[in-house]
């Protein structure tokens, strides 16, 4: 299919797939709303409205994927050969698994291939990104939060999904890739915060997903586990309270520019903070984190819900979409 000719708009539209991010903490909070439903008082609708809001969102923003590949492609390589913006995309096959969650318990079949898509979707992705890192492209400058994603946050979300199917003894499997990827980017990642300047107003609030990796990596331990809130899910927990301490300490610093989609990056550390520590809640009542685990839902749920508004008065306003940030130096894998 013949390219077309790119327009001023291309600057704008299509839509980044790092707007994959809005699914991760909406399906995550219904994922929390579900648990403590199945569990407590509360409404189970909440979390199934959360759930097909995060469906809904992403359908609209895997057609606006599918539509620049065929019509946008020079937007789509663009967005691939960026050194930051490239390992968002994984976004897409990372939500399509929590797709899977959403609608396994009402189509059982259709969120296990949903789940083994994503699955087969975020391996050769990360093969083609994060392997491509070895043959030693890539800029310490681009060196960003993000880069997580391919590899973490991808086999985390995996081994959750798996989870929740009942594939625990597989879930493993992607849990051990998760935390180990987490374990040797995470020094990489910070030794660039620290040592090579700010990172730029539009892509400082990616700094949010630095509270992702240990929390989803509790949440999936625990969707592998059986729901086991034993000792090495309260040190993964522990990690990620420190790391929610730090990012509250850079908030001003970070909020240095008007609201944006990007502060979604946020939402999925969130999102897992508040579902585990409600499985800890689960386990025993009278764990010291179980103590936290209803003003976090209700944190996690406030925070979640601010996105959500300050999404729908960015749509309101004709302001959603933003110009794609220019690359931070040096070729994608």
């Amino acid at each position: 299919m013949a390219e077309r000719a790119l327009t001023p708009l291309d600057g704008y539209f299509p839509i980044p797939a790092a707007y994959f991010g809005m699914v991760l903490g909406i399906i995550g909070m219904g994922s929390a709303w579900r648990f403590a439903a199945a569990h407590w008082a509360l409404p189970a609708v909440a979390g199934e409205c959360l759930m097909a809001l995060g469906v809904a969102v992403w359908l609209v923003l895997t057609c606006v994927f599918i539509y620049k590949w065929l019509f946008r492609r020079a937007a789509a390589l663009a967005e691939v050969r960026d050194p930051i913006q490239c390992c968002f995309i994984s976004l897409f096959p990372a939500t399509t698994m929590l797709v899977g969650v959403a609608v396994a318990p009402y189509a059982r079949p259709p969120a296990f291939w949903l789940i083994v898509l994503g699955t087969v979707g975020q391996l050769a992705f990360a093969a083609y990104r994060s392997a491509g890192l070895w043959r030693g492209r890539h800029t310490p400058e681009a060196t960003t939060p993000g880069v997580y994603l391919p590899t973490v946050a991808s086999n985390l979300i995996s081994a959750i999904a798996l989870g929740s199917l009942g594939y625990g003894h597989w879930g493993f499997l992607f849990l051990g890739a998760g935390i180990f990827s987490w374990l040797s980017l995470e020094p990489v990642i910070l030794a660039r915060l620290r040592t090579l300047g700010e990172l730029p107003k539009p892509v400082r609030p990616t700094i949010g997903i630095q509270l992702a990796p240990p929390l989803v990596a509790c949440t999936a331990y625990l969707s592998v586990n059986g729901g086991v809130a034993d000792i090495f899910a309260q040190v993964l927990f522990g990690y990620g309270l420190l790391q929610l301490i730090f990012l509250a300490r850079l908030l001003v610093w970070t909020f240095e520019q008007p609201f944006s989609p990007s502060f979604w990056s946020f939402s999925f550390g969130i999102s897992a903070l508040s579902a585990s520590a409600l499985r800890f809640l689960a386990h025993d009542p009278n764990s010291p984190i179980a103590l936290l685990s209803w003003p976090i839902f209700i944190f996690s749920n406030l925070v979640i819900g601010l996105l959500i508004i300050g999404t729908l008065i960015r749509i309101l306003q004709g302001r959603f979409l933003l110009p794609r940030p220019r690359p931070a130096g040096g070729p994608a894998a």
